[in-house]
């Protein structure tokens, strides 16, 4: 019964404003309206099937859109990955120690002489002498890990290799307290010359 009564009240509610609004509900359409009306009623439709045709279209741009995205990123994620250079550690276990120490022997070293070069102890021949060096060593090293990968049980290869660790400390050594003795010399003459 009360949606009844809440009907009848909507209703009365409803005629109410439209007899209070009749002015405003009376005034005529907007210049032109109806001319615009009928040129909508008259203007050509769209094919069905043109339209059904672009919508496919579009379906199977999307569609190809994603397989290929997808096919980019599979060839993407199956990339062989470059190897890692094989190492004396990756042989073996017993040999990542060695290489382990003489690897940041050899960077103490490059860092001492850096140093060294920085305090204007070094002449640029001779620091162009050990870039030299250092390539010979890089490219001597780059060989031996070549055939450590393609005979990795080889002990020659390990030895070499160690040899060339051991060779390129000793002469990195040997270049560095030379050049601390010129430095200290250059010092006390340095000091001698202000007495």
């Amino acid at each position: 019964m009360t949606n009844m009564k809440a009907m009848k009240d909507f209703d009365d509610l409803l005629e109410k404003t439209i007899r209070e609004n009749k002015a405003f509900f009376d005034e005529d359409a907007p210049e032109g309206h109806f001319e615009r009306f009928a040129q909508r009623l008259n203007a050509p439709r769209i094919d069905p099937i043109r339209r059904r045709r672009k919508i496919f279209l579009q379906v199977a741009a999307t569609v190809a859109f994603v397989l290929l995205l997808g096919n980019q990123l599979r060839m993407y994620l199956q990339q062989p990955q470059p190897e890692a250079a094989i190492t004396l550690g990756s042989v073996a276990p017993e040999y990542a120690e060695a290489e382990f120490y003489y690897t940041s022997a050899i960077d103490q070293g490059m860092r001492h002489w850096e140093k060294l070069s920085e305090d204007g102890i070094i002449s640029t021949d001779e620091q162009r002498m050990m870039q030299e060096e250092i390539a010979d060593f890089e490219e001597t090293y780059a060989r031996l890990q070549d055939e450590l990968a393609a005979n990795p049980e080889d002990e020659r290869v390990i030895n070499a290799m160690l040899e060339l660790y051991q060779t390129r400390l000793a002469i990195i050594n040997l270049i560095i307290e030379k050049l601390e003795e010129v430095k200290k010399q250059k010092t006390y003459n340095h000091d001698e010359s202000e007495i």
